[in-house]
């Protein structure tokens, strides 16, 4: 058996051939690549970006960093564009486990990433950790006080 520089996780075996996970972690490394250099990044390198990215795909063990949600790797390079503009939401929503690669810092330092599953990563945005984990607090209290105010009898 060989043996790749970036050898996909065992948790993969079942799920993605090696070519899969290799071409799944250069198109995620380039389109990185490429916006960080939009932001102002002239030093990122693909190369990083791959390692980088494939160290952050080791360390998930196939659980969202933010949720620890199961990720559903099935589903890499399986979105379609088209039947995403025909699907609309309901398309999207079928690929919420997908995972995606999230920047740890803003994208103009050294190469840092998460693996999170594209519904958190799109919920997440820009922000940072803390200020997501922020973000989700405020969200979580407003519910949990909402709940408990819709839960009396009305006056």
């Amino acid at each position: 058996m060989k043996i790749h520089r970036y050898q996909r996780p065992e948790f993969l075996n079942s799920i993605l051939t090696q070519d899969a996970y290799e071409r799944w972690l250069r198109a995620k490394s380039v389109a990185h690549v490429v916006r960080d250099r939009n932001r102002g990044n002239a030093e990122c390198k693909v190369a990083a970006y791959k390692e980088a990215i494939h160290t952050a795909v080791m360390k998930s063990e196939g659980l969202d960093h933010y949720t620890g949600e199961t990720l559903q790797w099935a589903l890499v390079s399986k979105y379609r564009n088209s039947e995403s503009k025909a699907g609309g939401r309901r398309y999207k929503a079928g690929f919420a486990l997908l995972p995606s690669v999230d920047h740890v810092g803003d994208g103009l330092g050294p190469a840092d990433f998460v693996i999170c599953a594209w519904r958190t990563n799109d919920a997440k945005n820009d922000l940072s950790h803390d200020e997501f984990v922020a973000l989700c607090r405020r969200v979580v209290a407003h519910h949990e006080l909402n709940r408990v105010v819709d839960t009396n009898p009305p006056i």
